[in-house]
């Protein structure tokens, strides 16, 4: 991978791991899914306005419409379900290390559909991977008093395995539609069962309009939804799923960083070493860490 890819993609993990704590915070202003709904529509409508004022191409063919579907109610739907869900009851930072377990149900259904191999150093990376987010978790999770915990895990695995099927599915699609146009289409079709829940079983009224809430709103929307996902279909074009999303185990060092300075976590030293594991992991997986079958076959 180039430079420029390389920062690319972590500009987009840093993104990622700021929209754990936007959410936390939006959350005490507006109901969970309305919020969810919000965002979604509003990168959709901001990524396909753009794209028809660029003259991006629609999709063509059924096939590329039904895999937008597939990514719209995957990283969209679920991912956003479980995300802004996980938030009432897990802390942003330890949200961040769960939900990034994702690399590792990627690597496996990357191999069964996009055939990408992981050499011995990629499977390597992924278990020093996995070992450093046990490791930055372990301390909450032997905390007293955290039973509610087990329901902020269950909507985080939710929302990854959502952001998995949708991740294998845009590498299958990167280069055949237009970046613009399928993020932003993927995004509203996501936000329709959002926006059905939230209104069958919310309050959408009960907003609480502000310069405060709007200016969350606009950042999830802009920065950590429409800016991120556009950013990463582009990756996918050029690089391959696994040593792409490898990096992905950086979003819990941000995540950490980031609730340390503005949510009062701290660090204890197994999530120290579980950085240091998190940042060998990338540098493995990241360097010749997959090939495709063909050169398996050879």
């Amino acid at each position: 991978m180039t430079a420029v890819t390389i920062a690319q993609i972590i500009l987009v993990m840093l993104l990622w791991a700021a929209c754990f704590p936007l959410i936390t915070a939006g959350l005490d202003l507006a109901p969970h899914l309305t919020f969810a709904a919000m965002r979604a529509l509003l990168a959709g409508l901001t990524l396909t306005m753009l794209a028809l004022a660029l003259h991006r191409p629609l999709p063509k063919g059924l096939p590329h419409w039904a895999m937008l579907a597939i990514v719209g109610l995957g990283a969209t739907s679920l991912g956003f379900l479980g995300m802004f869900h996980a938030a009432e009851f897990v802390s942003p930072g330890i949200a961040t290390v769960i939900a990034n377990t994702q690399p590792l149900l990627a690597a496996m259904l990357a191999g069964l559909i996009l055939d990408e191999r992981l050499t011995a150093r990629g499977i390597t990376g992924l278990v020093l991977g996995f070992i450093g987010i046990l490791s930055i978790a372990a301390p909450q999770f032997v905390a007293p008093g955290q039973q509610s915990y087990i329901f902020g895990v269950a909507y985080i695995i939710l929302a990854a395995l959502g952001v998995t099927v949708s991740n294998v599915v845009i590498k299958r699609i990167a280069g055949k539609v237009d970046p613009l146009m399928a993020m932003g289409l993927q995004m509203l079709i996501g936000s329709i069962p959002l926006v059905l829940i939230a209104w069958a079983t919310e309050e959408p009224a009960t907003v609480r309009w502000s310069f405060t809430f709007v200016g969350i709103l606009l950042a999830l929307s802009l920065l950590g939804t429409a800016l991120v996902y556009w950013l990463w279909f582009s990756v996918l074009e050029k690089a391959p799923l696994n040593r792409a999303n490898a990096f992905s185990f950086l979003i819990p060092i941000f995540g950490l960083t980031i609730g340390t300075l503005f949510f009062d976590e701290t660090l204890e030293w197994p999530q120290l070493a579980g950085i240091v594991f998190v940042i060998l992991a990338v540098g493995l997986v990241s360097r010749h860490g997959t090939r495709s079958a063909e050169k398996v076959a050879v």
